[in-house]
């Protein structure tokens, strides 16, 4: 095999043509650290996509691993389902004492399974038997997972149409708009609420991300997400928040609703909750809703004790003293001026730059423009996905602990991508799409829950 090319011969003939990030992304990786992956070449990829979220402390971070290094060679319970174990109470006492407490959080702590689709359906099944009621309001460009439940709370049109079946009660809402000058983002679902002749049976509850990951990185408004807090109280109805890509102190704060000062009734978490890119997740929830029977929702990989090892590492190593959320701030100021300057010179224009902490999304007014930076920058040696509902956004989701100097070389990575990928007027779309990627895919990626 010729140096610096790539023997994917079974990925092409064995994996189900389902998969998607390798597509993107064609090489074979090897090893990883920080915030670089290495293919099998040994050539390094700065990467600006943290395993959609669920590598907020980097890879193979040190102090994490270490921990788990050593709980392993003590022949710590790795599987245990719900049992009680010493790792389990451990990361329970130290999330109650750096995380909750101080925050003042009353939620109780459930494990519903590996993934974050498994928090998300546990939500909404608590919220439906608590309320006995089973419509849920969701939002527009919203993604919450992949299981039928999740999908139906899910605004992505080719994820839902995967489901093959109707997704029903659950209604959709427009998400907050910056843009809109209306006094209340909520004229419309209130006057549904309260109408008589309306159609809308009361909904157990709404679902919303405080900044939408894989819809295009929207931002809610904090005003926007206390008066929607507010409704749901007026209208009996619980309010889910969906922290599983943008907690873990991805915005900066642990829980990305913390700027507003809401307390939701019940919380989902996954992703970097473990630290390590364990699975993990965690349904958080008020006292007074934890109404389940034992057993009554349950699943076998609810209890992976190595994800507990590390997720307490993270908290103690991360969260004790509040330097990290204080850096992430500062960068996401740095990110978001270089990114301003990105679009303002940048010859395509680039009309919007969001985001909040480190996570930001570019958009390009030409919808496969995003796909095409994404394509460069990997040739480059970066790597970006795309986001929003046409895959318009190019996402940059650094880890939280990159160095300065390697956030500085992403951003000018990813300027550079944007510059060479300008459209010239006599290179056909065709031509474009070859030199730049065909194996772009056409919608954003589900962030794999």
């Amino acid at each position: 095999m010729p140096v610096g090319s790539f023997d994917r011969n079974v990925f092409e003939t064995l994996e189900s043509e389902v998969r998607s990030y390798s597509r993107s992304w064609p090489a074979v990786f090897d090893r990883a650290n920080g915030s670089r992956l290495h293919d099998e070449n040994g050539r390094p990829y700065l990467d600006f996509f943290a395993g959609a979220g669920a590598l907020n402390y980097g890879h193979n971070n040190p102090v994490l691993k270490r921990a788990l290094l050593d709980y392993l060679e003590k022949d710590g319970v790795a599987h245990a389902l719900d049992m009680s174990t010493v790792a389990k109470r451990t990361f329970l006492e130290t999330f109650r004492e750096i995380v909750l407490e101080p925050r003042e959080l009353p939620y109780k702590v459930m494990f519903p399974g590996p993934a974050g689709t498994n928090a998300v359906e546990a939500a909404l099944k608590l919220a439906r038997k608590v309320k006995g009621r089973e419509p849920v309001v969701f939002f527009t460009n919203s993604f919450h997972g992949m299981s039928l439940g999740s999908l139906a709370v899910t605004g992505n049109a080719f994820k839902r149409a995967g489901a093959g079946i109707p997704l029903v009660h659950a209604t959709p809402m427009p998400f907050d708009d910056p843009l809109d000058d209306r006094t209340s983002g909520f004229l419309w679902l209130e006057r549904l609420l309260e109408g008589r002749g309306s159609g809308l049976d009361t909904p157990a509850a709404v679902i919303v991300e405080a900044v939408q990951g894989e819809g295009g990185i929207n931002v809610a408004r904090a005003g926007w997400l206390r008066e929607l807090a507010e409704l749901c109280r007026r209208s009996d109805m619980l309010l889910i928040v969906d922290d599983i890509q943008m907690g873990c102190g991805r915005t900066g704060a642990f829980f990305s609703f913390e700027e507003s000062g809401i307390t939701p009734d019940i919380v989902t978490l996954s992703k970097s909750i473990s630290g390590y890119g364990l699975p993990m997740a965690l349904t958080l929830f008020r006292p007074e809703l934890d109404v389940w029977e034992p057993g009554e929702h349950n699943g076998t990989f609810r209890g992976f004790n190595p994800a507990f090892v590390t997720a307490t590492a993270a908290l103690e190593e991360y969260w004790r003293d509040g330097g990290l959320e204080k850096q992430t701030l500062a960068r996401g100021e740095e990110i978001r001026q270089a990114l301003d300057t990105v679009a303002d010179d940048g010859p395509a224009h680039a009309p919007g730059v969001r985001g909040r902490g480190l996570a930001w999304g570019v958009e390009f007014a030409d919808t496969s423009r995003a796909s095409l930076v994404c394509a460069r920058a990997f040739e480059l040696g970066l790597l970006l996905e795309t986001s929003g509902a046409d895959g318009e956004v190019a996402k940059l989701f650094p880890p939280l602990t990159i160095s300065d100097e390697e956030l500085e070389e992403g951003v000018a990575l990813f300027a550079r991508a944007v510059q060479e990928t300008e459209p010239s007027p006599r290179a056909p779309a065709a031509e474009r799409a070859q030199r730049y990627g065909p194996h772009r895919r056409s919608v954003p990626p589900a962030g794999e829950r």
